[in-house]
């Protein structure tokens, strides 16, 4: 979780790191330093609400707990996750390019209007954008439990070590590109995500709200293939291994249930897991290749324009 907490929180707070920061470098530019204090106010009030919208989900998600209904709340958030996670990928490969033309023109065009508010508002929707997710995603991968990933080592290495990035790329000591950087996060995310949905699926399988094509005689999932000697995906599945057996595995649980956690990794996956998780690579790699060929639009950009034909109308 740690890792997963880390990457997640790096990407997200480098996003928001370096749109605030091209921001205030614009308003430099433009010898507009009076309205960089209201920047400030509308990322201080975009960090209030996500905390307040962190503990609101864990109060929500408490409830579901004494009702006993935590573990369908759980998975729907896992599900959810995936779609979120997918399309942040979607998003950043799409408007990476254009990212500065378009902030510029917001900019100009709260300048030009006098209006502080607009500023605060501009600066306020991308840090809460990134909040909130974080928010969800955290609590898609611990269960639940989002304060406790607020306060783990991988949270805060990953704000730390976006914070050291963003002023290294601002003060030109260090240069990267940024298509690369997030590319590489992008990658790790779809595993990220590949992994909650194969998780998800794993629990409604053991609940029995899910059947598969493939069962054994009781009707259950049958895995495709069991290598638990290989490597466990959870130090208790190594315990249970090593007592029942008297063998010991050849890697430690403790790396399984890393991998499992990063990649997806089971080490008796369900035809349906296993399905689900190569066929989410595949949708979303030509996903991809059909945006960067142009062939279709971001789904987003496709809502964005009818929603601009509809005002107009």
């Amino acid at each position: 979780m740690d890792f997963q907490a880390f990457l997640i929180t790096l990407r997200e707070s480098l996003e928001a790191i370096l749109i605030v920061g091209l921001i205030l470098s614009y308003l430099t530019r433009l010898n507009a330093d009076r309205y960089k204090k209201w920047v400030f106010v509308g990322v201080f009030l975009a960090l209030l609400t996500s905390f307040l919208v962190a503990l609101l989900f864990q109060v929500v998600f408490t409830g579901f707990a004494s009702f006993g209904s935590e573990i369908y709340l759980k998975v729907s958030i896992m599900f959810a996750s995936v779609f979120l996670l997918s399309h942040m990928v979607l998003w950043m490969k799409k408007q990476s390019k254009g990212i500065n033309t378009e902030m510029e023109k917001k900019i100009n065009a709260a300048l030009t209007a006098g209006s502080i508010s607009a500023m605060i508002i501009h600066s306020y929707l991308i840090v809460v954008r990134e909040g909130v997710e974080t928010v969800f995603f955290f609590a898609a991968i611990s269960g639940g439990e989002v304060t406790k990933v607020f306060q783990s080592f991988g949270a805060l290495s990953g704000l730390l070590m976006a914070l050291i990035l963003g002023y290294l790329f601002f003060s030109g000591t260090m240069r990267f590109s940024l298509k690369t950087f997030f590319n590489v996060t992008g990658l790790l995310i779809m595993f990220i995500a590949a992994g909650l949905l194969v998780q998800g699926i794993g629990i409604l399988q053991d609940l029995g709200v899910m059947g598969s094509f493939y069962t054994n005689a009781d009707g259950r999932p049958k895995p495709v293939y069991n290598i638990i000697e290989f490597m466990p995906e959870h130090v208790q599945d190594e315990m249970h291994y090593e007592r029942d057996t008297g063998k010991e595995v050849l890697i430690s649980g403790q790396v399984g249930l890393f991998m499992s956690a990063m990649f997806g990794y089971s080490h008796n996956p369900s035809l349906e897991q296993l399905l689900a998780y190569w066929l989410y690579f595949l949708f979303v790699l030509l996903w991809m290749k059909l945006i960067n060929d142009g062939k279709i639009k971001n789904p987003m950009t496709i809502l964005a324009n009818l929603k601009k034909k509809y005002e107009r109308k």
